[in-house]
């Protein structure tokens, strides 16, 4: 049984049970509201029938119908909720089933962080749809989503760092109940991009009502005074009159606070309740034992195991929904009467930002990573057959075997090793159109990316020197700036001289350079080009179908290396083993694909 086989048994095992369980839980749902409105009607019955039979009577059958039926309410919305979180569980293992068949179209790929002036991943197609962000992507929160892109943007650049974060992957990849577990409460309410930011303004924000002696202290006085009055009342000093004109007082007067909380409550009310599902999460964080150096940084960045976070979190939001009970008219008016609750309430929530606004961004800042490694713990899972790539501190060095690019279905991708030890080093491939140049060149630039943030790779094995990756494989002209393609091809080649010059390390990928000028041109300019990245110490790939490039090997015999994807015309039939074999190619194919589409070709 291989191994793709028995993940998609795994999923599909979790969905058969939990859709039994989902069963279940409808018939229980079913069951309950069933038992609701059965006591309800009894209750109403009850009353209505023994109406004459006295105050105690009708109480007792108030207290026998309507208190479980309010228990009922409570015990209603846990099953609804135990049905979200199931429901949502199915369609995860779901999503992961069409996964394995390369239909990634359930996951975000990130379209948002698309640049095509970032040094490789408009390239590689690393963000948009059909990406390698939205294959790897299973975050659950916006926090999570942009540490990925982020990650993925901006890969490691030393050796340690890249291992810390494989330990990680590592541990995470087998914790499937773990992984799954934060992703679907992740996914019960997925907040918006500007949730961490405004979170952490609010947290930075000053205390208004706290900060003033006098607003701290109205609550008490207002509520003393109110027992005063009553206790004046009850002993029959002054009459009940008195004291409700005192309450009736006090809860009007309670509206010149409501226009500045009503302010505070639009502004941050639904941001801050967002922080229920995030308790959520960081309680799970926090009971996850982890040993790697990096899992422990993040759950100590919600307190270790002191487990403090996720209740602190959690009463926030237990204030949040309080303040809501404002919304409601009689119980705000009756509360704030009493002793100015609204007033009272924010100052609540004032002190705990107090308390806890410092810690607040460490807290988001753990679920974000958290959200970003299970994504990478589950690329790794999803792929038992990809090996995790060593990095050597031995520049440059970049050594493979049997590459194959992950968006590539397995029975179609034919896969390529590379070989590199030395520095200044350069591969030249030539060959056809069609036969697999490009290909290879995204084939190297995802591995190396894959390999530079800590992921597994598609490939037996796999030594490589982290360094900066710099591709121009798809330069575009640009209307707006009034850009021609050579133009901004020009822009690229300039950016990596510059960066060479300032002694950056680089790890080069090119697809047939000047392509925008003419032939004697481009070759001259080619030549020059690849011998100014020698004498600057530069490592890459340079795919072209300019086969006299291949001719610098005579002048740089230690430090380039041919190779080529050749095609075959059998029988008028044009085929591509797309397998890379060493030296210059030979065969060319456009005039024979212009006569095969009818194009006539003239020989002079």
């Amino acid at each position: 049984m291989n191994s793709t086989h028995t993940l998609i048994q795994t999923y599909q095992s979790i969905i058969n049970k939990t859709e039994q369980e989902v069963t279940k839980v409808k018939q229980r749902i079913y069951r309950v509201g069933t038992l609701r409105l059965v006591l309800f009607v009894a209750g109403v019955a009850g009353i209505i029938h023994f109406w004459a039979g006295g105050a105690l009577l009708l109480m007792g059958i108030a207290a026998l119908t309507f208190l479980p039926f309010l228990v009922l309410i409570k015990l209603h919305s846990r099953l609804f909720n135990r049905k979200a979180y199931l429901e949502q569980k199915i369609e995860v293992n779901r999503q992961e089933l069409r996964a394995m068949n390369h239909d990634t179209s359930a996951f975000d790929g990130g379209s948002e962080f698309t640049n095509p002036t970032h040094l490789y991943s408009y390239d590689l197609d690393v963000f948009g749809e059909r990406s390698l962000f939205q294959y790897i992507n299973r975050t659950s929160t916006e926090l999570g989503k942009k540490r990925l892109a982020y990650w993925l943007g901006k890969h490691l650049e030393n050796k340690a760092a890249i291992e810390r974060r494989q330990e990680a992957v590592k541990e995470l990849a087998p914790e499937l109940h773990f992984r799954q577990e934060f992703r679907i409460l992740g996914l019960l309410y997925k907040g918006k991009l500007a949730d961490e930011s405004e979170i952490n303004a609010w947290a930075c924000s000053p205390s208004y009502y706290r900060n003033r002696m006098f607003l701290r202290m109205l609550p008490i006085v207002v509520c003393t005074i109110n027992l005063l009055f009553i206790g004046l009342a009850v002993a029959g000093i002054c009459s009940s009159t008195v004291a409700g004109t005192v309450f009736v007082g006090f809860s009007l007067s309670s509206f010149l606070f409501s226009k500045g909380i009503s302010k505070i409550q639009t502004l941050y009310g639904k941001k801050l309740q967002i922080l229920g599902t995030y308790a959520d999460l960081i309680h799970l964080i926090e009971q996850q034992p982890v040993k790697s150096k990096a899992l422990k940084e993040i759950k100590a960045l919600v307190g270790g195991e002191k487990q403090i976070a996720s209740q602190a979190v959690a009463r926030l939001t237990a204030l949040m929904n309080a303040l809501d009970q404002r919304n409601n008219v009689m119980l705000a008016m009756i509360l704030n009467g009493l002793f100015f609750w609204e007033l009272r309430q924010i100052m609540r929530i004032e002190a705990w930002k107090e308390q806890h606004a410092s810690e607040l961004p460490h807290w988001l800042e753990a679920i974000g990573e958290m959200d970003a490694y299970c994504s990478l713990a589950t690329f790794a899972y999803n792929h038992p057959d990809y090996t995790y790539p060593q990095p050597t501190s031995h520049p440059f060095k970049l050594q493979a075997k049997e590459l194959g690019h992950p968006l590539m279905p397995r029975t179609k991708c034919v896969r390529n090793g590379i070989e590199m030890d030395k520095r200044p080093f350069f591969i030249i491939i030539t060959g056809a159109n069609m036969a697999g140049k490009s290909t290879y060149l995204r084939t190297v630039g995802v591995n190396y990316l894959l390999a530079c943030i800590g992921a597994p790779i598609w490939g037996k094995e796999m030594v490589f020197y982290p360094t900066k990756l710099v591709t121009s494989l798809r330069t575009s002209d640009s209307l707006t700036d009034n850009e021609s393609y050579f133009f901004a091809e020009l822009k690229r080649l300039k950016l990596i001289i510059d960066k060479l010059n300032a002694k950056e390390e680089l790890f080069i990928i090119l697809d047939e350079i000047l392509k925008g000028t003419n032939s004697k041109d481009k070759q001259k300019g080619s030549f020059a080009l690849i011998k100014q990245f020698m004498n600057l110490q530069a490592n890459g790939i340079i795919a072209t179908h300019d086969l006299l490039l291949g001719t610098l090997i005579d002048s740089f015999p230690e430090e380039i290396h041919n190779y080529c994807f050749e095609a075959e015309i059998t029988n008028n039939e044009l085929t591509f083993s797309y397998q890379m074999k060493e030296g210059i190619a030979q065969n060319m194919n456009a005039c024979f694909l212009m006569k095969k589409m009818g194009i006539a070709v003239i020989n002079d």
